[in-house]
Order: C-alpha cells, then structure tokens, then sequence
C-alpha cells in the first residue's frame, strides 16, 4: 500500500465528475490542510504531508459516488473511508472518516476520536472547518452549517454549543503545533497543478513541460 501522490489523488477525485463547486471546496481544504501539515513539519513535529494532502482533497467523496455505489448508505465521512479503501488506499480512511462536524457532538465516539486521532486527522477534521469555497474563519463556516441545517437532529441550542467548544479545541491543538494562530492560517496552492496533470489533454501536457 502508498499513499497517493498529489496528481494520484487529483486522478481519484475527477474519476467521479465532480461539480465545479464540490472541486472548489475540495481544493479549499486540500491547500489549508497542506499549509497547516508544512507549518507543523517545519516545527520538527512528525507529520506525514503527502497522507494529509490526498486526504484532505478526497475527504468528502462519498457525496459524488453514483447512487448505487454501497458506500451512499453509511455516514459521511465513513462512505469516503469505504470507497478510498476499495479503491485500493485504506490507509486513508482514519484521516477522511471522522472529518464531518457532526463527529463533534457524539459524546463516547468523539472522546475516544480526542484520545486517539493522529495528527493528521486532526489537520484534516480542522481544515474542513476551516474551508467552504474559500478560507474563512471556524465561526463563519458554523454559522453556514446551522442556516442550512436549523432542524437537523441532535442539532439544538445545547449541542451546538457543545461542537463549538470541541472545536475550538481542535483548532487550538492543531494551530498551536503549526505555531500559529488561528487568523494566520493560509492555504499553500498545489491543487490546480495536480488537477491539471491529471487531467489528459493539451493542458496536461503544456504543465507537464513547464514541470
């Protein structure tokens, strides 16, 4: 087993004909992921960049699988772990199932997650939040989850709070091992390379030249 290479994992995601706006958001959380793992490498924490970015550009696939795909009737997040490992890449999957919000607010589940998540599942649940079609700030991105779901269930007044609080946390263990704060968090570009030499055509070909 590998972990796919940037233009590997760009190959994987275009294999199911992603919309334009699913590419952006992919794309948003793949460079804020990549700039948070290069930040924390570069502090001499151990982390492993390459699982990080492939993750962080596949983590929401199980939403573009065809309707028949088995891997549409599990929760998101372990859809896109089931469908990475059939695909031949299962080291993948801890990093891609627990990135969803709502991992946040399941009390036994989400404290054994805190115990035992590697980092690099942190900087992919934490990049997510971070990323809708762009880099914003946590609060932001909440906000649009709470417009767009205002009855989803176990989605109160109480448990909101509780997912804020934890994720709070989160992007407090994974900007304090970056060594930064949280208002300095930028992406690092690599996606539209990687997409570019993915795709076959003229296109790939003049980057693959420029390489």
């Amino acid at each position: 087993m590998t972990v796919p290479g940037r233009v590997e994992a760009a190959s994987l995601l275009l294999s199911l004909e992603p919309s334009p706006r699913f590419l952006h958001h992919s794309r948003a959380v793949g460079e804020v992921a990549a700039w948070l793992a290069r930040r924390i490498g570069a502090n001499g924490m151990s982390v492993d960049r390459r699982l990080v970015e492939a993750a962080a550009l596949l983590h929401d696939v199980d939403k573009v699988l065809p309707r028949d795909d088995p891997a549409r009737a599990l929760p998101h997040g372990e859809g896109s772990a089931a469908w990475l490992t059939r695909a031949g890449h299962p080291e993948l999957a801890r990093a891609v199932a627990a990135h969803p919000v709502t991992r946040l607010r399941d009390g036994e589940a989400y404290r054994r997650w805190s115990a035992f998540a590697t980092r690099e599942e942190r900087i992919v649940a934490y990049a997510d939040k971070r990323a809708a079609q762009h880099l914003e700030p946590m609060a932001d991105r909440f906000a649009r989850w709470v417009r767009r779901h205002p009855d989803r269930p176990g989605w109160d007044a109480a448990a909101r709070r509780v997912i804020w609080e934890r994720a709070l946390r989160l992007e407090s263990d994974v900007c304090r091992a970056a060594g930064v704060r949280p208002e300095d968090v930028r992406r690092l570009a690599w996606t539209g390379r990687a997409l570019a030499l993915a795709r076959p055509g003229p296109a790939a070909q003049r980057v693959g030249r420029s390489a």
